[in-house]
């Protein structure tokens, strides 16, 4: 009893539990007493005042393939080992163990001779590929271990002037500190005072204020103090339902920070606040609001497929919840590594006994076919930073989040605001698909709303999603050209207003063919 106590991982057999406190165990009701007031997460040591941290500097933009290059995906899995590679490429200020090889560890561990943990700081942090594995690598030097986990580290603090959406998320689900704030003031090798209450950074050489901040949602320091995002969600869901189990209110505001609701009532809502109200059950989610939409489609592809796997094992997941979880092998079936082979024959049938569909290697890249297997106006996520619907809305998220929707089928979701995107007139001869693709940056440039230089970097598609509007009669393969180049503008998602024609010749067609999935065995 007393180690279930601190156990978030029961799903169903919290009704034993409560069946066994109904029939006057006292074990049974100590364990519930425990669950509901939050023992779990009050045991947990309270964020401190002040943290003093050694600045790390990573100037310009930070890719993921800087921190979790491609050619090292192979060992992504063996986060120690994978590591190594982070920034093994010498760029400004960095200096490689040996370049295209190994990262600066040497570097590293200079600064951690002052005596305090490292902060990555860059100006333009984690675009491009969702990789949970990036925010892995950061951590592995960076953060703190977690007790009796071997090869996995929590907490860490990461500063950008700019930090894209979806490595947000994945430090969030880590347990890290992701701060957005003007950087311009920081240096490698600098020893600073992080205030999180106060939204403060002070120079500890001058005792001054360099910079000032505002945390991302008023929950971000419970997410640390709970070991990230998915442990704190499942947490506070035990907490409430062991109260009413006790017979007492569901509500746990006395010992949690909620999400705050937005005060101000939007006159409408756009598609995608339309499509992710339907997902939760109502008539559309504002910006800024917290939910938690149900996941019709979950993806997951190979170079991040056995980090999901082991996701889905950390989860305790015996069966998926979401209503279709597919897994591709698009990256590694032409020039496979020995370590792929393996992935090859053993993720299939990890994915297929927990009532998800497995492609076969050689099959094509994952939103080939995921596009086909899409219902209308629905929500979904994927561990590709392309997975973008050509119908309904999707949301990629690294390989943590992915697990979490496919084993629960809910995803956690701040509702982010929306860039309207709208055409007008017909498309002229000799204008392509990607003619269109190429004018939304190039007008947002125009008019002064997305800069290349990364000092003082604007992007305004950055974390809102895209809605595309004024193309009404594109086939759903021509618009999923645009929802996919959406990724580039580190947009969270995007939308495509379409008639229902296409879609309609859409779905017929995909009907065949997973009709022939069936037949073959899929």
């Amino acid at each position: 009893a007393h180690q279930l106590k601190h156990t978030l991982l029961v799903f169903d057999a919290f009704h034993d539990v409560v069946e066994l406190y109904n029939g006057g165990n006292e074990a049974a009701k100590e364990v519930l007493e425990s669950w509901a007031a939050a023992e779990w997460f009050t045991s947990k040591p309270d964020i401190p005042e002040k943290i003093t941290v050694t600045v790390f500097k990573v100037t310009g933009e930070t890719n993921t393939d800087d921190l979790s290059p491609a050619q090292d995906a192979w060992s992504r899995p063996d986060v120690p080992l994978h590591a190594l590679a982070m920034l093994k490429n010498e760029r400004d200020g960095i200096v490689p163990e040996k370049d295209g090889e190994i990262g600066p560890l040497g570097q590293i561990d200079e600064l951690l001779q002052k005596g305090h943990p490292l902060a990555y700081v860059g100006d333009v942090v984690g675009t491009g590929s969702s990789r949970k594995s990036a925010t892995n690598s950061v951590l592995w030097f960076m953060g703190e271990d977690i007790p009796y986990v071997p090869n996995m580290k929590t907490g860490g603090v990461c500063i950008g002037g700019k930090i894209a959406p979806i490595f947000f998320n994945t430090m969030e689900d880590s347990g890290a500190l992701p701060i957005e704030m003007d950087v311009s003031d920081l240096n490698t090798g600098d020893v600073v005072d992080i205030f999180p209450y106060e939204g403060e950074v002070v120079d500890r050489a001058c005792d001054e204020v360099i910079a000032t901040f505002e945390l991302k949602t008023n929950v971000l320091l419970d997410e640390v103090r709970a070991g990230g995002r998915i442990p704190l969600i499942i947490g506070r869901g035990i907490t409430s339902k062991a109260r009413v189990a006790l017979g007492r209110d569901a509500s746990v505001s006395d010992t949690f920070n909620l999400p705050i609701a937005p005060t101000d009532t939007p006159k409408g809502y756009s598609l995608a606040q339309k499509m992710v109200g339907k997902a939760c059950g109502v008539d559309g989610v504002p910006p800024g609001q917290y939910c938690e939409p149900t996941m019709t489609t979950v993806g997951s592809q190979d170079t991040t497929g056995p980090m999901t796997r082991d996701e889905l094992k950390s989860l305790a997941c015996l069966g998926f919840s979401a209503d279709l979880v597919m897994q591709s092998f698009c990256h590694t079936a032409a020039y496979p590594k020995p370590v792929d082979v393996v992935t090859h024959h053993t993720l299939p049938d990890f994915i297929q006994t927990r009532g998800g569909v497995s492609l076969r290697p050689g099959d094509g890249i994952i939103h080939s076919w995921l596009n086909r297997m899409l219902v209308p106006d629905t929500v979904g996520t994927g561990g590709d930073s392309h997975t973008r619907f050509p119908l309904g809305v999707s949301f990629p998220a690294g390989s943590g989040l992915v697990a979490f929707a496919a084993a629960t089928g809910v995803f956690p979701l701040d509702m982010p605001e929306s860039v309207l995107v709208r055409f007008t007139g017909t498309m002229q001869p000799g204008i392509t698909l990607r003619d269109l693709v190429q004018a939304i940056p190039y007008t947002a440039i125009q008019n002064g709303l997305l800069t290349i230089e990364k000092k003082g970097k604007k992007n305004v598609f950055s974390g809102r999603v895209l809605e595309i509007e004024g193309l009404p009669d594109l086939k759903c393969e021509q618009a999923f050209e645009l929802s996919d180049a959406s990724a580039e503008r580190s947009a969270a998602g995007c939308t495509i207003k379409l008639n229902k024609e296409p879609v309609i010749e859409y779905l017929q067609s995909n009907v065949v063919m997973l009709k022939w999935m069936i037949s073959e065995g899929y």
